[in-house]
């Protein structure tokens, strides 16, 4: 069991079930998954390009990356059925659990100016999207050493019902929203 799962486990159940009123232990809202994504548009032009964000993603994840590929051509961007676009990831479990700690913990401090994250990344089902400009922000990636830094999307996904219950979720468990 990972810190995080363990913090989650002891101290944060007890607080969502008084917050909500649960009457049955399975209504707890938890973090089902974490899925990152990196959308390159100039990738598909360039090949060595694609295969540093995939290795970069892998390194960040802890967890091999996948590359994502066009559904369909779109002319005006010079953009063909199959051609790679990016490369995401999705992580469950342990992984996810360290992850999670590793983002709040180390990766958002290091962001330059950090004041909280913004709380309109919820959609509405308790699921929350965070988008990073720089992926230079984790302790993995060596800023000097990275030619290209590119931004990701992090998404978050709940079982919670609600914005209200998925905030406070991240909330009680570290996420550092802006005040």
């Amino acid at each position: 069991m990972t810190r995080l799962e363990k913090i989650y486990r002891e101290k944060v159940v007890p607080v969502l079930q008084k917050e909500f009123n649960y009457s049955s232990s399975m209504q707890l809202p938890g973090i089902e998954k974490i899925s990152l994504n990196i959308g390159l548009g100039a990738a598909s032009q360039n090949n060595k390009l694609m295969e540093e964000a995939v290795a970069e993603l892998t390194a960040i994840a802890g967890q091999k990356a996948v590359v994502t590929r066009a559904k369909k051509s779109i002319a005006s961007f010079k953009l063909r059925e199959g051609m790679p676009i990016g490369a995401r990831v999705t992580l469950r479990k342990d992984r996810m659990w360290d992850f999670l700690d590793k983002l709040m913990n180390f990766a958002l401090p290091r962001v330059r100016d950090f004041r909280g994250i913004p709380d309109r990344g919820f959609d509405g089902r308790g699921n929350f999207t965070l988008g990073i400009k720089e992926h230079t922000i984790f302790p993995e990636m060596e800023a000097d050493r990275v030619e290209n830094p590119k931004g990701m999307n992090i998404t978050i996904v709940t079982s919670a019902t609600t914005d209200k219950e998925g905030k406070f979720l991240l909330d009680q468990l570290g996420m550092p929203f802006r005040k």
